[in-house]
């Protein structure tokens, strides 16, 4: 990974915690896989933990390292660094995805609450004039009492979002093509077409991962179905909206959005969305930062000590299942 990387996700304790469970190789960080250092320490490597900023482990990477069995990812998507060459090399692959997708999913639930009570709205208003509007006036649309969530893919993320939702009082759609309606009953939500998502929901959050046949799926015709004073949210990638189609529904003021991603990111400085009233956005922000780095260390541990004890990976990645994560 990236020295900064490492410097962020992996704290003494982490470093000394792994230690603990293995022959730990001194620092710093691998960050180029070429070097003359880099294969002096890969010829002994057995489990490599990777993060942001991992090089692809390619066959070259690979030849130089003949005793590497596993690849645990301390972040989220394995695509950048882990090649064809390790699934034929039959490397055991592990991801702190799970643990990525506790914070994403916390903001999640944190814009629904606010966006459902218009708390940005409203506080703006509150700075400006300085005085409390009566509240016996509240729009009915205000509040969160029996509100319609609706949940874009039961990725891990999303899964974990419906989770969160369970102590409040919402009627939760579901759109996966690949989530039985048993399937979709247990999570606690009801299975939706893609149109009856974006048509009842009064929030739509968007987890779908960015693949070839995503890119672009919230479209003009879906975001134009949603009822007026709707919320759209997108914590996955910018690209799975059409972001010109947003930009001009949000700009007429019938719908919300709350964007930690967009396309491109970042938006250039005189996009149209910066300030436009009805859209909230921010640094791609909701992945795990700061104190929450430890879970992904921690996460990391864990797998390790796992696989040092012959118990396997608690989160293992299937090259079957790449075609369906992010």
């Amino acid at each position: 990974m990236s020295s900064r990387a490492a410097a962020a996700v992996f704290a003494p304790r982490s470093l000394a915690a792994l230690a603990e469970v293995c022959d730990l190789a001194p620092p710093p960080a691998l960050d180029d896989l070429t070097t003359a250092r880099a294969k002096e320490v890969l010829a002994d490597v057995e489990v490599l933990v990777t993060g942001w900023g991992c090089p692809p482990l390619d066959a070259d990477a690979l030849a130089a390292a003949p005793r590497l069995k596993a690849v645990v990812h301390a972040a989220g998507s394995v695509r950048a660094h882990v090649t064809d060459a390790c699934w034929e090399r039959g490397l055991a692959v592990s991801s702190a995805a799970a643990a990525n997708a506790l914070p994403v999913a916390e903001y999640t639930l944190a814009m629904i609450l606010l966006h459902g009570k218009h708390v940005l709205e409203r506080a703006r208003d509150y700075r400006r004039d300085r005085e409390r509007a009566d509240w016996l006036l509240t729009p009915r649309e205000v509040g969160n009492y029996r509100r319609t969530v609706g949940i874009l893919s039961a990725s891990l993320i999303g899964r974990r979002v419906i989770e969160l939702l369970r102590p409040f009082d919402f009627e939760v759609l579901l759109h996966d093509p690949y989530v039985t309606a048993a399937q979709a009953a247990e999570l606690g939500a009801e299975p939706v077409s893609l149109p009856a998502l974006f048509a009842r929901g009064d929030l739509v959050s968007v987890h779908t991962p960015l693949l070839p046949a995503t890119r672009g799926l919230v479209g003009r015709e879906l975001l134009a179905s949603m009822r007026r004073g709707a919320t759209l949210i997108n914590t996955s990638r910018g690209a799975v909206v059409d972001q010109d189609a947003l930009t001009d529904v949000v700009r007429t003021g019938r719908i919300r959005a709350v964007l930690d991603v967009t396309d491109p990111e970042v938006l250039p400085p005189g996009h149209p969305l910066w300030d436009c009233p009805g859209a909230l956005i921010t640094p791609h922000l909701a992945g795990s930062q700061g104190s929450e780095w430890q879970r992904l260390a921690d996460t990391a541990v864990g797998e390790v000590a796992r696989w040092a004890a012959g118990a396997g990976l608690a989160h293992p990645v299937r090259r079957e299942r790449l075609a369906y994560l992010a």
